[in-house]
């Protein structure tokens, strides 16, 4: 018999409905409400409910995660628990409140379908004598109890008070378990603990626990409230702002992020060794708090790690003639560099992998150094990146920062590659030729690992800290002057010199491209304008004076843009741009060339120079005065033509004999060389046999050849040796109307750079001497000349002329 929570005597049945519950232990004297929701469970509430006793037994699962317990997933030792009372709930589930009466042995099951029912032995209690220890054990859990309060853990307050009044040792271990929140398998020891005295000393020894547990956990609470500053309390605050959110559904997506980072890893296809960094910095980013400061330098890190192209690249275009097609189509002549980007492409097509190529285009501002990379590129069928080196001091810019900085962020040749997003574009450095150096490095430097066949490879970002291939990028430098280039990084670049455009070639470009794309930018078709060869020739040698195109191509807009006007104030008549349109357009001509001489003259002789703008023409005059036998060099003379002046002057004066000259002039003649115009700098030694021919024509009288101009250098045994710029030089001749180009004979093998209609209306002299100049370029031998020496003497006379026909004609 027990007692009822109305103090009447209840009889325990030998078979009882069994109800079991989940993530709880039932205790005698325990009131509780249970939620019943499976069917089986309901049906046992059902069947207590319909005996007179409403008696049933709570037994806890093993597991609590098993919807239909098997009896071997159940405790053998239960509570025998009185139904107070019940109410069915709306989602078909039914709440009951209980109350322990006593312990209970499942002896056997008489039935598990539909509800479980079993045969029960009730537990006696053990050691219910009062003792001395008994009592000390009981005040010793009260005030342990007491001071488990104390130290913050959430308990009824009341249950002190009821704790006062219980005098049996068991019931008050029971009612201080069944508190305590403890774990299923923890309570149920408890509760098989039959011996009150052994139940108490358990409990004890939680309590015990409890209390270093919560000791640990004040003192640490004390030090973080004592240590805690700005940050840490924010950190606290958003934690609780976390919580607050988790509980409203609105979820953390750190671990979703995360996850997408991983998955981009995957997906990158990066080297191993990259890889295995790129994780490790994942590993510390999921260890730390996202909102430290650290954190969002380290997602930075390796945001650029995923999005930097390690394996993504464009697949070559190897059709050979169609590449030839769009080199043509974008850019007229320059055929070096074509034939150097199909040779690229030829070997490309027969072996699969290749080092790319390091190209410098060298040449003066215009030429399209630059548009040709984006030509090359299309050609290719790759990607297009370009970077501007000019005025670039800081080695960072190459290489990266290194990540310990502020707003450290990759060198500019990582960034390129993510913007081209594959990992073989066409690399423009443009400017190269421009990079500074101060106290933060030399960029020039940091350029001879990136430009390296042999080292590029594995190219190291500050940054990154991870080696980068970038042997399959093409890179093309651009340059205006090689002297400002350190050597080492020029040895490690393939030079293509771009001498730019003559002007027979700028008439061709413009009226293949720039016209075109002028009429079509400035809103106007071919039926408004169009532009004649001569309107053409005009603009380029009055109104501009360069070897590229872009002035060029202004003052073809600005022709454009005055038709537009016109046509949209309603004249439709249609602009013939000819020299006379032109001069009205754009004005009286800026740039006057020299005149063609009319006769031939003596001391005056034609000179060929070579300028970034192309080839000119330069009249050397000579003469004579009265003095003290001194050379006088005017027009701006360089040293280096003043030296070359100087060489033919000794020239002559060792000679003099041989040529008929009296050597008593050099004593009491002063000679004067001038080269106009005055304005314009003029140096190199290409006007060495120039110079040397106007003095000997000066001091013989012999007039010189006015349809002959030369260029060559003159030593001091009168040899002429070889000069540059012969093409644009001997194209500067025949817009002069000059056919006949006296040159070194060593300079014969620059005339395949000559186009071949070109070639076919110019005649070419090769000369290895001066006397060969002589035969060619002076008029007549048998003009007096001052100071002849009598029949047999050496001099002019025995010098012969070659005749008209014998001149050599370069195939």
């Amino acid at each position: 018999m027990v007692t009822n929570y109305d103090g009447e005597q209840v009889e325990i049945p030998a078979t009882l409905p069994m109800l079991p519950v989940r993530d709880i232990v039932v205790f005698p004297y325990m009131i509780i409400p249970l939620f019943v929701g499976r069917d089986s469970s309901i049906k046992a509430v059902e069947e207590s409910l319909a005996r007179n006793d409403r008696l049933i037994l709570l037994a806890s699962q093993k597991d609590i995660s098993d919807e239909h317990p098997n009896p071997d997933g159940i405790y053998q030792i239960g509570t025998v628990a009185m139904i107070m009372r019940m109410r069915k709930l709306p989602d078909g589930r039914i709440k009951i409140l209980t109350q322990g009466l006593c312990k209970a042995h499942i002896d056997e099951y008489v039935q598990t379908n539909p509800f479980f029912e079993a045969k029960i032995t009730k537990l006696e209690e053990k050691g219910v004598e009062t003792s001395v220890e008994t009592e000390a054990l009981m005040r010793t859990v009260r005030e342990q109890l007491e001071k488990v309060i104390s130290l913050g853990k959430m308990l009824s307050p009341d249950i002190l008070m009821v704790l006062d009044d219980i005098t049996d040792a068991g019931r008050l271990a029971d009612l201080v378990a069944s508190n305590l929140g403890l774990k299923v398998a923890e309570a149920q020891m408890i509760l098989e603990t039959v011996n009150s005295t052994e139940r108490l000393k358990k409990i004890n020894d939680i309590l015990q626990k409890e209390l270093e547990v919560l000791a640990i956990q004040a003192k640490i609470r004390s030090q973080a409230k004592d240590e805690m500053t700005k940050t840490q309390k924010e950190y606290f605050l958003r934690e609780q702002i976390r919580a607050i959110k988790s509980e409203l559904g609105d979820t953390d997506s750190k671990g979703e992020e995360l996850q997408e980072l991983k998955d981009k890893i995957a997906a990158c296809k990066m080297p191993q060794e990259v890889e295995q960094e790129c994780l490790k910095q994942l590993a510390r980013l999921e260890r730390m708090h996202p909102d430290a400061s650290e954190a969002s330098m380290l997602r930075t890190y390796i945001d650029w790690l995923v999005e930097t192209p390690w394996s993504k690249g464009t697949k070559d275009n190897l059709d050979i003639m169609r590449a030839k097609q769009i080199l043509d189509e974008d850019h007229y002549n320059l055929t070096k560099i074509k034939e150097r980007i199909l040779e690229y492409l030829a070997v490309r097509k027969l072996k699969d992998k290749m080092k790319g190529p390091i190209l410098c285009f060298a040449g003066p501002p215009g030429v399209g150094k630059t548009s040709l990379g984006k030509s090359i590129a299309r050609a290719l069928g790759r990607e297009f990146v370009r970077i501007s080196l000019g005025g670039v001091k800081d080695e960072a810019e190459i290489r990266g920062h290194r990540r310990t900085y502020v707003g450290a962020l990759p060198g500019r040749v990582i960034q390129g590659l993510k913007q081209a997003g594959t990992n073989n574009p066409v690399f423009v450095l443009d400017e190269i030729d421009k990079l500074g150096s101060d106290f933060r490095g030399d960029p020039s430097a940091a350029l001879l690992e990136v430009l390296d066949p042999e080292q590029n490879n594995s190219f190291r970002d500050h940054y990154l800290n991870v080696p980068f291939d970038l042997s399959h990028v093409m890179f093309l430098a651009t340059a205006n002057q090689l002297d400002t280039i350190p050597s080492a990084l020029r040895d490690r670049m393939e030079i293509i010199h771009l001498p730019g455009y003559t002007e027979e070639e700028k008439v061709r470009i413009s009226k293949q491209y720039l016209i075109k794309k002028q009429i079509f930018e400035n809103g106007i078709t071919d039926k408004h304008i169009e532009f004649t060869d001569d309107g053409v020739k005009h603009v380029i040698a009055g109104y501009t004076r360069e070897a590229g195109l872009r002035n060029l191509e202004r003052s073809i807009a600005t022709v454009c843009r005055k038709t537009a006007r016109r046509v949209a104030e309603g004249n439709e008549e249609k602009v013939i741009a000819n020299t006379e349109m032109v001069t009205k357009f754009l004005g009286p001509a800026q740039f006057i060339r020299e005149e063609e001489q009319e006769r031939d003259e003596v001391g005056i002789a034609t000179g060929l120079a070579w300028t970034q703008y192309g080839g000119e023409i330069l009249y050397i005059e000579t003469t004579t005065m009265r003095g003290k036998g001194s050379i006088i060099l005017t027009g701006q003379m360089g040293d280096v033509m003043k030296e070359s002046a100087q060489a033919a002057m000794g020239f002559i004066r060792s000679r003099a004999a041989d040529y008929g000259i009296d050597e008593t002039v050099f004593e009491k003649t002063d000679i004067h060389v001038h080269i106009p115009a005055g304005a314009i700098p003029k140096d190199g030694p290409s006007a060495g046999i120039t110079m040397a021919l106007a003095i000997v024509s000066k001091l013989t009288t012999v007039p010189i050849r006015r349809d002959i101009a030369m260029t060559g250098e003159i030593t001091l045994t009168g040899k002429v040796l070889p000069i540059g710029g012969l093409k644009e030089k001997a194209l500067a001749a025949m817009r002069h109307g000059i056919k006949t180009i006296i040159i070194p004979d060593k300079n014969k093998k620059d005339l395949e750079d000559i186009p071949e209609e070109y070639r076919q209306k110019l005649s070419f002299v090769p000369v290895k001497t001066f006397e060969e100049v002589l035969a060619v370029a002076l008029t007549s031998s048998d003009v007096a000349v001052p100071g002849r020496k009598k029949k047999g003497a050496k001099g002019l006379a025995s010098i012969k002329p070659r005749k008209a026909g014998s001149v050599d004609r370069a195939a």
